[in-house]
């Protein structure tokens, strides 16, 4: 009567029982990544789950992915920020040149970018030092303090020096701020023959690699706030290790940082036209 065999109308209500079962698999897909990145991206998110869907015999491509996230309310809302100040560079310490105003790092170990960051708690801040390897975007060294002295700063200085053996030629770049320009931390960067670069202008793009390190972490990885110091401490090292050996980067051809700083191989960026141009020379900010 509707024009329809038995057979077609079997076929379609399967097809749709199977669509709807591929759904929610990749559903459960999405909440098991998003127990360790509860923050990342759609795009990011959508590559991720490239193997899965190709073992499973489906496809969605991004923007039909974008609304499948959409419809279950998975889309990352941007967060509210009130922030502290943590860079202080009036100080008597002395500032140094910036050396990587043309400079491009071809092999892991050749810059490192350094900056800090603050981590929100119950009724305070803590602060969160990082150093990462420019080539490969790991992150080789950090340190969550209570306080703003140079003791976070010079203890993810330590960590990322004892597990990075190979620093010849290295430079160091910073912003100028009292950390990173007192006695303690400048005598350990000259005693490892490591050359010392800072920010001049105080532009946060002068220190762009660095601070877009912060924000993924921030806008991906860490909650919003920790109910204490300790707690703080805990979820940034599993965040680290997430970032480090889980999230692929569109700055180093959707690879893990972990494995292109242990293998130094050649990547090919895919950001596209994903990015900011920054009008500083060879400075590019990938989304």
């Amino acid at each position: 009567m509707l024009g329809y065999s038995r057979q077609g109308f079997y076929k379609a209500h399967r097809a749709e029982e199977q669509q709807q079962f591929s759904s929610e698999l990749l559903l459960q897909q999405v909440y098991q990544i998003r127990t360790l990145q509860p923050r990342i991206g759609c795009r990011k998110l959508h590559l991720l789950l490239q193997p899965f869907m190709q073992h499973h015999h489906t496809t969605m491509g991004r923007d039909l992915f974008f609304e499948f996230l959409s419809y279950h309310q998975l889309l990352v809302k941007k967060r509210r920020k009130n922030k502290p100040v943590t860079t202080n560079s009036f100080h008597r310490f002395k500032k140094y040149k910036n050396l990587i105003k043309e400079f491009i790092p071809v092999a892991s170990n050749q810059l490192w970018v350094s900056d800090i960051t603050y981590i929100t708690l119950k009724d305070s801040f803590a602060y969160l030092s990082l150093i990462t390897d420019a080539y490969s975007r790991k992150i080789v060294g950090f340190y969550v303090s209570e306080s703003l002295d140079a003791k976070g700063s010079i203890e993810a200085l330590k960590m990322a020096l004892n597990n990075n053996k190979h620093i010849k030629n290295l430079i160091h770049h910073s912003d100028r701020g009292v950390q990173y320009c007192c006695k303690e931390y400048v005598n350990i960067l000259k005693r490892k023959k490591i050359k010392i670069s800072m920010t001049e202008n105080g532009d946060p793009l002068e220190n762009a690699i660095a601070e877009r390190v912060n924000g993924i972490l921030k806008d991906e990885l860490l909650k919003e706030y920790y109910d204490s110091y300790e707690a703080a401490q805990q979820g940034i090292a599993v965040a680290v290790s997430v970032y480090n050996h889980l999230r692929p980067h569109s700055s180093i051809g959707n690879k893990m940082p972990q494995e292109v700083h242990n293998s130094n191989e050649v990547v090919e960026r895919k950001w596209k036209s994903y990015y900011i141009k920054t009008g500083i020379p060879n400075v590019e900010i990938a989304y």
